[in-house]
């Protein structure tokens, strides 16, 4: 059995290949993927080769952690039905050539565990699942732990904006230093952190991947305040200790989602709560894989950019 892939051969070199698949036991399911949404954060690591040492990295690879499909065979003991429209947050399923993350091509074989049944009419909003889980992951339902102060207007600072506004806590600020991400806000400001003199959030999010940027956080930070670090950071973070010492200040790494976050999110979008409207900006068929890529990872106007792999299956 095979699928066609995209394949990350070596930094900056990125093709479509034809590759053979795992065969399939009895706890699999093969789902034929429909659409799967590229990563500006991890995927741009990867591409461009400045990700950082991370289990399961090396060339080539076949990235990808954000697809959704039909169920296309099970196996015996997969727990899965054909015809089933599944999210699925990627596979090793091909052979000598890494899957990291492994969701983007037209096949996949995957346990049945892997793939999760998603309402139909999400449709291509289902590939927003996993940033939204690792939003939810950042600080769940706790309303006590909502952050006040969100720093990036992309898709991940969208989602935690709107998941905050859900709980009922205070309305987030967000800072957005591109003028074109400003527009889109639901229930919340997002404005220039130039126009912004507060400095007594009790917690602030930083979903930019910035390494530069932990001194004028900490500057921002009411006494026993919390910064959480939700992007992908590639080098070092450093901070200068005296103003954090001052603060009392507490540091976080949210890291990845959990089973539990991707089902309270999963709820959230099939009720109608959480809105995954106005975040995927950007559509290419899956044959032009190279272009969206690029365009995903250049074009400041991209927000989510998702491959429409249905006319290779």
């Amino acid at each position: 059995m095979l699928t066609t892939a995209v394949v990350i051969e070596s930094p900056q070199r990125l093709i479509l290949s034809r590759l053979a698949l795992t065969p399939p036991g009895d706890e699999d399911v093969v789902v034929d993927i429909e659409w799967s949404g590229i990563s500006t954060g991890t995927e741009r690591l990867i591409w461009s080769g400045r990700m950082p040492h991370f289990p399961g990295m090396g060339y080539p690879l076949v990235p990808g952690y954000e697809s959704v499909g039909k169920v296309a065979a099970v196996g015996v003991k997969s727990g899965r039905q054909v015809g089933e429209r599944v999210f699925v947050p990627g596979a090793r399923c091909f052979g000598e050539v890494r899957g990291l993350f492994g969701g983007a091509a037209s096949r996949l074989v995957v346990p049945g565990s892997r793939a999760l049944p998603i309402d139909e009419r999400l449709g291509e909003q289902g590939v927003l699942l996993a940033l939204a889980a690792t939003a939810y992951h950042v600080c769940g339902a706790d309303q006590a732990r909502q952050p006040d102060l969100i720093v990036g207007h992309g898709v991940l600072g969208r989602l935690l904006s709107r998941l905050a506004v859900l709980t009922g806590a205070e309305p987030p600020v967000v800072w957005e230093k591109n003028p074109g991400r400003r527009q889109g806000a639901i229930g919340y400001r997002v404005i220039d952190p130039e126009e912004d003199a507060r400095r007594n959030y009790r917690c602030i999010c930083d979903v930019s991947g910035a390494h530069d940027f932990l001194d004028t956080l900490i500057g921002r930070l009411a006494p026993g305040g919390e910064i959480v670090l939700a992007g992908f950071y590639d080098e070092p973070l450093t901070f200068a200790f005296p103003p954090a010492f001052m603060r009392e200040a507490r540091i976080r790494i949210a890291a990845q989602w959990q089973e539990g976050d991707l089902a309270a999110v999963k709820a959230l979008a099939e009720s109608g709560r959480l809105k995954l409207d106005g975040l995927i900006t950007h559509r290419s068929d899956a044959l032009e894989a190279g272009i969206a890529y690029r365009t995903a990872f250049t074009d400041p106007g991209c927000l989510k950019m998702i491959l429409d792999w249905r006319s290779c299956t």
